[in-house]
């Protein structure tokens, strides 16, 4: 009685709270009108603007291109790395929790057999355990008589706070789950997909919730989330929307830094939006809310589960090789535009500079910490 008591307590304080009704109603228009957006897409044009998905055709004796997923052991991550493991790829699974990365690989292979998989422990909130990871997966490579490389990169983590919380370095734990260990690990990886033999892709799982931004603050602090998310409430829906903006930013500009340097036809970029998915991303909401929400979206028709949502994110994966810098959204290979606001090329290029930056800081903090110890 006691528990159910603080449930609905706390359930009727995050009803009262902005950030809720943000939630309930600019999400829910956004992601009807990124539907609508497709339709009027296949009216205007009497089709749907779409790429074809390209076997891997693997010959028994070629060596398997190896694909990185992260946020691998739940929702949309585990599904998509059953997905590409179905494919032919060797799927790296990066997680942070090692029972849960076990469970999932029982469930692949219980499910595809002949599954080849790896799986490494990652905290995505510490820079520590990201460059660990990095020099894991290339002693991995080399252990397994393995060309130095990878192909795909699907940066998949993501969660939803709703509370404040920081890393060990004072940044954000949400932005730096969902941004800034995404730009740590591309940037970390680079080397390895340019050094592919065959053209490589990064694949960066954004959101429809990016359209509610109409405004982004990308100074350091800003970026950190220890400047403007000072308020007394934490603006939980607001700092999601606030990295799945900058994931979308950041795609963005390494797709044109990419076609300015010549290596286009190299490392291709891509961001895919699965839309509404059950997963447990809502799983720091009151549960009554939650599920109200889940209720309504099922009755909406906009709810999928992580096998169909996961569509998008193999789309944009298995696209052929020339396609760089496309909104994939709703499956079936269609993509559309994203906000206005997410092509800006200054504020992409202020975002580039600002994230460098604070990458540059933690490298340098982790090499002074590495010295002292």
């Amino acid at each position: 009685m006691k528990k159910v008591l603080i449930e609905l307590r706390e359930s009727l304080y995050f009803l009262c709270c902005i950030q809720f009704w943000r939630m309930g109603v600019l999400w829910t228009f956004y992601i009807i009108y990124s539907y609508l957006q497709l339709w009027l897409n296949k009216v205007m044009s009497r089709k749907y603007q779409s790429y074809p998905r390209c076997s891997l055709n693997i010959s028994p004796s070629a060596e398997r291109p190896v694909c990185v997923v992260t946020g691998a052991t739940s929702g949309l991550g585990a599904a998509a790395a059953f997905s590409l493991s179905k494919e032919g790829y060797y799927v790296v699974l990066v997680g942070r929790n090692a029972q849960n990365l076990s469970e999932t690989v029982k469930e692949i292979k219980r499910r595809q057999p002949d599954a080849y998989l790896k799986t490494f422990e990652v905290d995505l909130t510490s820079f520590e355990s990201i460059l660990k990871f990095k020099s894991s997966l290339q002693q991995w490579l080399l252990d397994s008589d393995m060309h130095p490389s990878i192909q795909l990169l699907v940066n998949n983590a993501g969660i939803l706070a709703t509370s404040r919380r920081f890393t060990a370095e004072g940044y954000d734990q949400m932005i730096t789950t969902n941004y800034i260990a995404a730009f740590s690990v591309t940037n970390l990886l680079l080397p390895l997909l340019k050094s592919s033999r065959v053209p490589s892709r990064v694949v960066n799982v954004t959101s429809f919730t990016h359209r509610c931004v109409s405004g982004i603050d990308l100074c350091k602090k800003g970026l950190a989330g220890n400047d403007s998310l000072a308020s007394k409430r934490y603006p939980c829906a607001q700092v999601y929307e606030y990295t799945k903006i900058c994931l979308l930013m950041l795609s963005y500009q390494l797709h044109r830094h990419f076609c300015l340097s010549g290596h286009s036809h190299q490392v291709s970029v891509i961001v895919a939006d699965p839309g509404v998915v059950e997963t447990n991303l809502m799983r720091e909401v009151p549960s009554y809310l939650s599920s109200l929400a889940i209720h309504i979206l099922k009755v909406l028709g906009l709810l999928q589960s992580p096998d169909n949502g996961v569509e998008a994110i193999i789309d944009a994966s298995l696209a052929p090789p020339e396609v760089s810098g496309e909104y994939f959204f709703g499956g079936k290979g269609r993509v559309t535009k994203s906000s206005s606001l997410s092509y800006d090329t200054k504020l992409a290029e202020k975002l580039w500079t600002t994230s460098s930056n604070l990458f540059q800081e933690l490298q340098l903090a982790y090499k002074n910490l590495a010295e002292k110890a």
